[in-house]
């Protein structure tokens, strides 16, 4: 039996070699569910408390000995739903919480930049976006590459929804050769203008903005972002991409 969506479900492997056991032999002392599941006895009544708590188990004392049994299988997507309610409710409290824990980091940095390395560093420097931008405000990228490893294509049509869904604009200068298909994809999200820079020039690297915010981004196998804080370098770029995009003409 594939056990794997029990496990994304959130129950462990000795949970779910118990749970599987009890629906076997049906209600039984821990002799039978030690023996048919594998599991060691010295953890068992644990394995087996856990799973009462989440409702997966029940238990009848008979003559002082605790008789488990397990519940209809239709609670385990009462389980999953009461789960996911349960993820959602921290989700909120710990979003009231990122403008607290976002202060607090900024107040600790020893400097104004940093790096991110891989693919995830690229998607937690971009993220930032999110925390810092209102709606109505934009960001800006200059030189977007005109290869990208499909993971990031796949990322950043993610990101689109959810930044449109923000209303939060952006403006993104792809460099010559890029395939038109990707500036059609990126202009058919709302608030987005997506154009070829004026010139030919080719690079990896692309630099990106916002308020006090510039990044300089590689995205390679190895992909990386350095990410700078500071205002007047921030204006210095942005004056540049002005530049840019003053010579560029809307996609068609």
């Amino acid at each position: 039996m594939d056990i794997s969506n029990l496990k994304a479900a959130g129950l462990t492997d000795g949970e779910i070699k118990v749970y599987l056991a009890l629906l076997e032999i049906g209600q039984s002392t821990t002799g039978p569910i030690v023996k048919k599941s594998g599991i060691a006895k010295s953890i068992v009544y644990a394995i087996l408390e856990k799973l009462t708590q989440k409702g997966l188990v029940t238990f009848i004392t008979k003559e002082k000995r605790k008789h488990f049994q397990a519940t209809e299988p239709n609670r385990l997507l009462e389980y999953v739903d009461e789960r996911e309610r349960k993820l959602e409710e921290n989700r909120k409290g710990i979003e009231r919480m990122l403008p607290q824990l976002l202060a607090m980091k900024e107040s600790a940095k020893p400097g104004g930049a940093q790096i991110y390395e891989g693919f995830k560093g690229v998607q937690t420097v971009h993220e930032r976006t999110y925390l810092k931008l209102k709606r109505g405000e934009e960001y800006w990228y200059l030189g977007i590459a005109s290869f990208q490893e499909e993971k990031y294509h796949m990322y950043w049509q993610r990101d689109h929804i959810r930044r449109a869904k923000a209303r939060i604009r952006c403006r993104l200068l792809f460099n010559q050769g890029t395939d038109s298909k990707v500036l059609k994809n990126r202009n058919s999200y709302k608030y987005s203008d997506a154009r070829y820079m004026p010139m030919t020039i080719q690079t990896p690297a692309w630099i990106m903005g916002y308020n006090d915010t510039t990044v300089i981004g590689l995205q390679s196998r190895k992909g990386m972002a350095i990410e700078i804080v500071n205002q007047e370098i921030a204006d210095s770029f942005k004056a540049y991409f002005e530049e840019f995009w003053k010579g560029t003409k809307p996609f068609k």
